[in-house]
């Protein structure tokens, strides 16, 4: 089995390096703050030093980091990952990032003969725990064949889009419909509430009904229950949503649904200050820490 770099060991990191430990992996694991790490190096992980290091000891090396200038600062300069990178080795970005900065990466591998793919995922904190998450491809057909193996041991679908970047449009496109089932989920429970029904009993009829969708099933019952610790942080879901309305307007689209949502989550994440929360945090929006009804 190859033997796996992994560059981030977030919420998402965490729980796919996990899988692929227990699927029979040797994983070696690197961390811009080593403390988070230490559940996976529990689990049987191995730290490197730097992403540098991490490619040097991998044959395939993955990262899910936090922000495209996150990306590039793990790619590149004399501690990056093309650093390290071996001739033909497999590297693959996990990150929900730019389109552009996918070819970018790929472009510039290439030129070194190394293979770069982005591979987003879309499934929460659950799905990476779980081993269920659903991911995204851009990359040649050899890049994507060869890692195919491994993300089966963290997934349950997997589709290849075609060529760099495309992964990428992919999950912006994921993005777009989880803003839409996001807000409506907060104006759902916030109508509900002041029209005096019971949230409970809502919440059981539309998980029955045509309402129902996987936002309002994973993070309604959080909401209920005052919990808004991050599955997916709110200020990595503005990025998302701001990625997504760039590459809109490149293509000359008007999205005003999402360009909402976008500005509701800007009211979360850069007025209220609240981006290390939960996406589902939006209903503070309305509803204060402690004040939203439990019933």
């Amino acid at each position: 089995m190859e033997k796996i770099g992994f560059v981030g060991t977030g919420v998402m990191g965490s729980g796919i390096i996990n899988n692929l430990l227990k699927a029979g992996y040797q994983v070696v694991v690197y961390n811009r703050t080593k403390a988070h790490a230490a559940e996976v190096l529990a689990a049987g992980a191995t730290w490197a030093d730097t992403p540098k290091a991490v490619a040097q000891s991998s044959d395939v090396t993955f990262t899910m980091v936090g922000f495209p200038a996150d990306v590039e600062a793990v790619y590149y300069g004399a501690a990056g990952i093309f650093a390290g990178a071996k001739v033909n080795q497999l590297l693959v970005d996990m990150t929900t990032s730019t389109p552009t900065l996918a070819k970018k990466l790929a472009t510039d591998g290439q030129a070194q003969q190394f293979q770069v793919a982005d591979a987003p995922v879309s499934g929460g904190d659950i799905g990476a725990k779980n081993g269920t998450l659903t991911v995204m491809v851009g990359a040649t057909k050899v890049a994507y064949k060869q890692m195919q193996p491994i993300l089966k041991a963290f997934s349950q679908r997997v589709n290849l889009f075609g060529g760099p970047g495309l992964g990428q449009h992919a999950k912006m496109a994921n993005q777009i419909m989880i803003a839409g089932t996001m807000t409506g989920l907060t104006e759902m429970l916030v109508y509900a509430q002041a029209a005096g029904l019971n949230l409970t009993d809502v919440l059981a009829t539309l998980h029955v009904g045509g309402a129902d969708n996987w936002s309002m099933n994973t993070y309604a019952p959080r909401i209920l229950q005052h919990d808004y610790t991050p599955g997916f942080f709110a200020k990595h879901f503005l990025k998302d949503l701001r990625i997504a309305l760039d590459e809109a307007k490149k293509m000359k689209l008007d999205l005003p649904a999402t360009k909402t949502a976008a500005q509701l989550y800007e009211q979360l994440v850069d007025q209220k200050q609240l981006g290390n929360d939960g996406t589902q945090a939006l209903i503070k929006l309305w509803w204060p820490a402690g004040d939203q009804p439990t019933k």
